[in-house]
C-alpha cells in the first residue's frame, strides 16, 4: 500500500464539475493499493498516517501529528503503481482490481475520518500547498 501525502491550506475533488468533497488545512491522501495489500496494511498505513509529524509546532519545526483541528482528504489512485521501467506507456499489472481495491480504500478511510474522492471516477483534485510538504509513505 502506498499513499502520497502532501500537507495542504485547502483540496476539494470535483467530478463532472460537480463538488464531491473538500476540506481546509490538513493532508490530501493519494492511495494506492496492490495485490497482496489487505485490513492489516490498510490499518497500519491509517495509524502512520494520523501520527506523522509533518505540522509545524510553535517553533517553526515540522513536529506535530495531525491533531483534531485539521482535515484529511482521500483519493484512490492506482496510478500510484504505474510501471515505467520498459519503456514510455505505464504499466499497471501492479494496482490491485477495483475489487479489491475499493473496501480497503474504504477502510483506510474510515480510520482516517477522511473525507473522500470518487473510487473509480474521472476526479478533478484541486490542492493549495502549505509549504513543499510532500511525502511518500509505503506500508
Amino acid at each position: 500500500m502506498r499513499a502520497v501525502v502532501q500537507r495542504v491550506k485547502r483540496a476539494s475533488v470535483s467530478v463532472g464539475g460537480e463538488p464531491v468533497s473538500w476540506i481546509g488545512p490538513g493532508l490530501l491522501v493519494l492511495l494506492g493499493i496492490t495485490h497482496d495489500d489487505d485490513e492489516a496494511k490498510a490499518a497500519k498505513l491509517a495509524d502512520k498516517l494520523l501520527a506523522l509529524r509533518i505540522f509545524n509546532d510553535a517553533d517553526g519545526k515540522m513536529n506535530e501529528p495531525l491533531g483534531p483541528e485539521r482535515e484529511i482528504l482521500c483519493v484512490s489512485q492506482f496510478t500510484l503503481y504505474g510501471d515505467t521501467r520498459k519503456g514510455t506507456r505505464p504499466s499497471f499489472v501492479a494496482a490491485a482490481p477495483p475489487g479489491h481495491a475499493e473496501p480497503l480504500y474504504e477502510l483506510v478511510c474510515e480510520k482516517l475520518g477522511a473525507q473522500r474522492g470518487a473510487f473509480g471516477a474521472m476526479m478533478d483534485v484541486e490542492l493549495v500547498n502549505d509549504g513543499p510538504v510532500t511525502l511518500v509513505v509505503d506500508v
